[in-house]
């Protein structure tokens, strides 16, 4: 039986432990023997603490939904006092915390069983996971060659692959959702406050950063975003409350919604065609189910929201290198190229910049709301403007920062869908609904209007029960 749980979502291995069928120590030693079986080929799980697992299982687990089930975090932020971390990046390597963070405290509270860490790119910068620190990319379960996503790239490799079945991960850019669509697994991007950043930190990126899970089933999503939804104490604000919880949005349908259909760019890019044809019949698809769908196009300046998070992201990360080193520039064996010139860039902007990037994602944000007041309930789009990349092409081995970003190979040109959504705050879900001729996965993206988490999770339940794809998995996984 142990040989077959890597097909069964988090929700039904909680349910073997309750049942007595399989204890939490099983399911730990099936995690680290398909670590052991399966990370060499992926580089995905890292920082592996056994230890500090078998010793949560001797002491007692808390009660909660999902108790005794294996779990991995992400190498960046959620502060763990039992789990040290590089954060991606070599300047960091081996930091240990006093304490633990709101967010990791109560994933703590569901019963989890947390035994290490999954790769990510030095800053979280990026639509890739090949951080130095770790010795190598993070490959892609559905094809070795190929990326599995950033920033939480390891956590989306590791659920694909069967080493979990859900991990932990955040969302600055649309890094749950690029694994997501990677890797073939759900990912749900909160409005913007959620989910607790403290006390470790204020906010993520101006508000942009958030945490979030990758999964294979959205209930796993739904009950764990309960399980942690909620501002920690002294937080700067605070998302609108929910009505019954994603749990029970779950558990019927929306009502029929108006869902607007963009099979290009929201610029008007061509994207490419297998992706957009996904795109498409994901909309026949809504349409079957009674839902309204019609071309649609937010009208919002995504080029200066662009540059905007360019510049925010810039400042952010040579802030974290002046935690550091003070003022003195990194070197290169300290920090990444991409990182360097991050840190060059910022120093060159005016003072002021700042805060005027922050007026103007502000700004988009209101652009945003505009266009689901008066349009659609929905926004469907892709998530990746093509299936996944090829290892290297994202490499931080340019100190072109500006053009890694926004240049015509950049990560916007990749992913220029996502940022949309953390610029704006409003939750958005990337769903595992197409495949590449060549066996990708292809990740189809769907939003709403701020605070609306629960009509969106209800429909990505909807979409999950009419075109089940939990038996779509990665060879390796098999």
């Amino acid at each position: 039986m142990i040989g077959d749980l890597g097909a069964a979502d988090a929700t039904a291995l909680a349910a073997l432990v309750a049942a007595g069928e399989v204890t939490p120590s099983e399911l730990l030693d099936a995690a680290l023997a398909a670590v052991e079986a399966r990370n060499p080929a992926l580089n995905a799980v890292v920082l592996v603490q056994e230890g500090v697992a078998r010793k949560a299982i001797a002491d007692g687990l808390p009660a909660g939904p999902f108790r005794g089930v294996p779990f991995l975090i992400k190498d960046l932020g959620i502060e763990a006092r039992d789990f040290p971390s590089h954060n991606g990046s070599r300047l960091f390597a081996n930091t240990v915390y006093p304490g633990d963070s709101s967010i990791f405290a109560r994933i703590k509270a569901t019963g989890v069983v947390t035994f290490g860490r999954t790769t990510s790119p030095e800053g979280g910068v990026g639509a890739a996971t090949e951080a130095a620190v770790y010795g190598g990319p993070t490959r892609n379960p559905w094809g070795l060659e190929h990326t599995s996503g950033g920033s939480s790239g390891g956590a989306g490799a590791a659920v694909a692959a069967g080493i979990v079945a859900f991990a932990h991960g955040s969302d600055g850019g649309g890094s749950v959702r690029i694994p997501a669509a990677s890797c073939g697994l759900f990912g749900f991007k909160p409005t913007r406050a959620r989910l607790p950043d403290g006390p470790y930190a204020g906010e993520g990126w101006a508000g942009m950063a958030i945490d979030g899970f990758l999964t294979r089933s959205v209930r796993d999503t739904a009950v764990m975003l309960d399980a942690c939804e909620g501002a920690d104490q002294g937080a700067p604000y605070f998302a609108p409350p929910l009505g019954r919880g994603h749990a029970a949005a779950i558990s019927r349908p929306p009502r029929r919604l108006r869902v607007g259909l963009c099979d290009t760019t929201f610029t008007g890019e061509p994207i490419d065609s297998e992706v957009a044809e996904a795109v498409r019949a994901t909309g026949r698809l809504l349409e079957s189910l009674g839902h309204h769908v019609e071309p649609a196009r937010p009208r919002a300046d995504v080029p200066m929201m662009m540059r905007a998070w360019t510049d925010i992201v810039g400042i952010g990360t040579a802030l974290s290198i002046r935690s550091k080193l003070g003022d003195r520039p990194p070197r290169l064996d300290e920090v990444e190229a991409v990182g360097r010139g991050a840190w060059a860039y910022a120093q060159s902007l005016h003072p002021t910049r700042y805060l005027e990037a922050v007026g103007q994602i502000h700004a988009f944000g209101r652009q945003m709301a505009g266009f689901f007041d008066e349009g659609p309930d929905i926004l469907l789009s892709a998530t990746l403007a093509e299936p996944p990349a090829k290892v290297g092409r994202f490499s931080h081995d340019t100190e072109d920062y500006v053009g890694y970003r926004t240049g015509p190979q950049g990560i916007f040109a990749y992913s220029p869908f996502c940022a949309v959504f953390n610029a704006s705050g409003q939750p958005a879900a990337s769903l595992p609904l197409g495949w590449s001729k060549a066996g990708l996965p292809i990740g189809v993206h769907l939003a709403a209007a701020f605070g609306q988490d629960e009509e969106l999770i209800a429909l990505c339940a909807e979409i999950e029960r009419a075109s089940p794809w939990a038996g779509k998995r990665a060879p390796m996984a098999e």
